[in-house]
Order: structure tokens, then sequence, then C-alpha cells
């Protein structure tokens, strides 16, 4: 039967209703603790004082004096007082006059047929300087720059410094097929997949050459930037890293949501945006129909109303389509599982790194937390927040996401003052045939037309937002 979502707000009301009751005396002093962790030995980075002098500071102090919102506490609002709660909020809340925003869009075409969409914030970009931070956004599991949860963090980034915000220019990566962006090939994405992101760094790097690039991943998007920053090491074009509430290992995260009568609700909501997004991509996907992925399609669209879950997608067509050869194509969705997940590499990742989870998070149960004994990695860890929720009172009666806080803080700290290499980042990008390309590396990409304004709210609504 079909998905309804009314139905699943009252059902996980019901149940958040229970837990809360059932916990509320247990956790009442917990709820609003944050949870930090360092190496014992934490990584020293060089820092440019007011006075123009460079001084050397370890992360460890830096985060605390200069990230002080991470170690605040954070309440919820009265109402959404469990995981549950703070995700269906997420989920099924009204924010589309919260955090509006325009951005001006890019289309790129990669050498191998595939297309992204790049969405760069302020859509006036006039008066922000060539040189002024760039945060670069990958967004959760079918969703894109429309999402609240991104416009959250961008609105105020992206802001004036005279009008109180940070003065970066953003750009949201928007994966094939999400929010607009045309499938032109054979392929998707997955959670492990970095081919595309290295490709969109490339063009933003070589537009924006004197500006360092911050990567800020949510969810799904959060497992690929560090995937991204652990294979890229010392040669990352990404000077920082920041994932909130990232999947870490697939699969213990998929079993919690298998097997487990709470899970099983999010694993249906996913997979029904999952089959919605290839149904809405037909088009694009009928051009090809010698490719593999072609005669599982019609297996993924009978999933629709049937009450598949994740996995059953991922290993119908995830396994598949999600990345290139010679990785794809997997024989199982739990081969693609152990391979695409990030847990196991934090240790080799060569910039500074700030991971925030929360432990009420219904859709990630399992998140490590000794940083793989990486100086360079902050882990932090809300006992509540749900899934990308962190729904605090704000002030005037307002909802506010405690979440904002401390990420701008980080963004300033890492876009402000630690004092990065003169030299691009990442290896020597030229011009052939008139793709983008990077020395030493097959792929390229380039500029095409289709783009232009894109209001926030444009695509809200094609799918549950916030997953």
């Amino acid at each position: 039967m079909s998905l309804n979502l009314g139905g699943l707000f009252k059902i996980f009301a019901l149940i958040g209703g229970f837990m809360g009751a059932l916990f509320s005396a247990s956790r009442r002093g917990a709820k609003s603790s944050v949870l930090v962790h360092f190496s014992e030995k934490p990584a020293s980075l060089k820092i440019c004082r007011p006075d123009g002098s460079v001084s050397t500071e370890s992360l460890k102090s830096l985060v605390e004096t200069r990230c002080a919102s991470l170690f605040s506490k954070f309440n919820p609002v009265w109402w959404l007082f469990s995981g549950h709660l703070q995700t269906i909020y997420c989920v099924l809340g009204d924010f589309s006059k919260t955090d509006v925003l325009q951005y001006n869009r890019q289309l790129i075409r990669l050498e191998e047929g595939g297309t992204l969409g790049l969405d760069f914030a302020p859509a006036d970009h006039s008066k922000v300087r060539e040189d002024a931070p760039i945060i670069v956004v990958l967004h959760g599991l079918t969703g894109g720059s429309y999402e609240s949860y991104v416009r959250s963090i961008l609105v105020p980034a992206t802001k004036p410094v005279e009008e109180g915000g940070l003065g970066y220019r953003a750009v949201v990566v928007n994966y094939r097929g999400c929010a607009g962006v045309p499938v032109t090939s054979s392929q998707f994405y997955s959670a492990g997949y970095t081919g595309d992101i290295r490709q969109a760094l490339i063009y933003i790097s070589q537009l924006y050459p004197r500006a360092p690039l911050l990567g800020i991943g949510f969810s799904l998007g959060a497992n690929i930037l560090t995937r991204y920053l652990a294979e890229e090491g010392e040669q990352s074009r990404l000077r920082s890293g920041c994932a909130l509430a990232c999947p870490w290992d697939l699969a213990k995260n998929n079993d919690g949501l298998r097997y487990s009568f709470t899970g099983r609700f999010y694993s249906k909501a996913m997979a029904t945006n999952l089959v919605n997004l290839v149904e809405r991509n037909l088009d694009g996907l009928s051009k090809f129909p010698d490719a593999l992925i072609a005669k599982y399609i019609p297996t993924v669209l009978k999933m629709k109303g049937s009450g598949a879950l994740l996995d059953d997608f991922d290993n119908t067509f995830t396994r598949i389509a999600g990345g290139s050869a010679p990785d794809f194509p997997f024989e199982t969705a739990y081969d693609y599982y152990r391979w695409g997940s990030s847990h196991n590499v934090v240790s080799k990742i060569r910039v500074p790194y700030l991971a925030i989870n929360a432990a009420d998070d219904p859709v990630v149960q399992h998140v490590p937390m000794d940083g793989g004994g990486n100086g360079l990695v902050c882990m932090a860890l809300t006992a509540s927040g749900g899934h990308l929720g962190w729904f605090s009172a704000g002030t005037g009666g307002k909802i506010d996401r405690w979440i904002k806080a401390p990420v701008l803080e980080w963004m300033s700290l890492i876009g402000g003052a630690v004092v990065h290499p003169t030299s691009s980042a990442g290896r020597r990008i030229y011009l052939e045939n008139g793709y983008y390309r990077e020395e030493g590396r097959d792929g390229g990409c380039k500029e095409i037309e289709g783009g232009g304004l894109v209001e926030a709210s444009s695509w809200q609504g094609v799918n549950l937002q916030g997953l």
C-alpha cells in the first residue's frame, strides 16, 4: 500500500510519546549533554592572529575556545522530545518560509556522460570576494539544495559580514537526478562513490582558484565527504570537513533499520524516496536500453507501494548503478555496504574534520567515537536531536536548530583563522578538448547550458525531505 505521511506522523508521535514517557525520568539530565572526543595527541594548526602574527595551537584548544557552542547544552523544543519526533518534524515540517534562499545553478557534464547541478549562493555573488571561503555542500539521500537543513546553514554563512553573516560563498552539489538535475547516463550515485564530488571540486577550484574550499555533508553526503577526504589525503581540494548525521557503517546501520520495528518505517520511507527518484527520471534512464541497469528498472518500479525496504532497493539498483567500474557492480547490497562505509577510513583524513551525530538518531544507530586515532578529527555526539533535526527553542517562541551555531563557528575558524597553504590544493587542473581535467586521473567536466536562478522552494515536496 502507498505511504501515508499523515498516518506515519501519527504512528511516530505515539511511539515518540511512549518512549519519551518511558525514558524521561532516567534521561532528563542527559538530554542536553554533548560528548566530544579528540585524539590523545590532537594535531596542531597554524592560526592567524588579529595583529597579523601566526601562532600554533592544538585542534582541541581551538575547538574548545572558538567552537564553544559545540559544548553548549542542547535542549530540544518541548514537543519534539524524542529522536523520532525530531526526525519526523525534519521530514514533514513546513520550512518554506524559513531560511529563504535563491541559488544560481550551473550544470556540468562529466566526460562519462552524467550531469551534476552546482547551486551557488548567494545568487548575486558580485559583492563576494574572489578569495572568500566556499562551503561545498553534499546533501542527503534524495535531497538537494532546497533541503531545510542545508538552508539553515547557508543563509547565515552567505549573508554579508555587515549583516551578521560570514560573508562566504557556497555551492550545493546536487547529485544525478536530484533537485531537477537531469539523468544523462546510466550511472546514478551512492553513499560510497566519490567520483562525482571529485569532478565538482575540479570545476569549483578552477572557477575560484584563490578560495579555500570547506566541505560539509549531511547524512549520505557526510559519508561521501568522509570517504573523499580519506581517499585524497594530503591531495584533498577541501581544506576541512564537517560531517552531520553520517551513517558510517552502512551494513550495521542498515541492520538497525531492517531488524527493528521502528527502523522499518524509516527504511520503507527511504526506499520510497529512491523509487520515486527513479520514476521521475525514467525518460533519462530509458535512453540507455543496453545498460546493465535497464533490465532491473521494471523490478524497481514494482517496489512502489510494496513495502520494500532500503536494502531491497540497494540490492536491485544501487549495487549496479551507484558508481563506475571497476568497483561497480557489486554482487549484493551488503558487498556495496562493506565497500562504501566510512567508519574505517577516518584515520586517513589529512585535514581538520568535525563530525556530529545524535545518540537518538533512529536512522544512524551505530556511531564510532574514537575518530580513528586521528589528531585532526573531532567527534561529537549529542544525547538527542534525531536524524538531521537538532530542533531547539529559539527566541520569540520560534524553533531554531542547535546545530547551526557550532557548524558556523567551525566554518569561521577554518575559513577565517586557520592559515592555509598559498598554493592551490589538489592536483594540477588543465583544459583539454573542452573538459577540465586533473593531472594523473581519468575523467573530466565542462559547463553546459540549462542552469540559471533556482528558488530553494522549487523542489520541496517532491520527496520526503530530511532523509
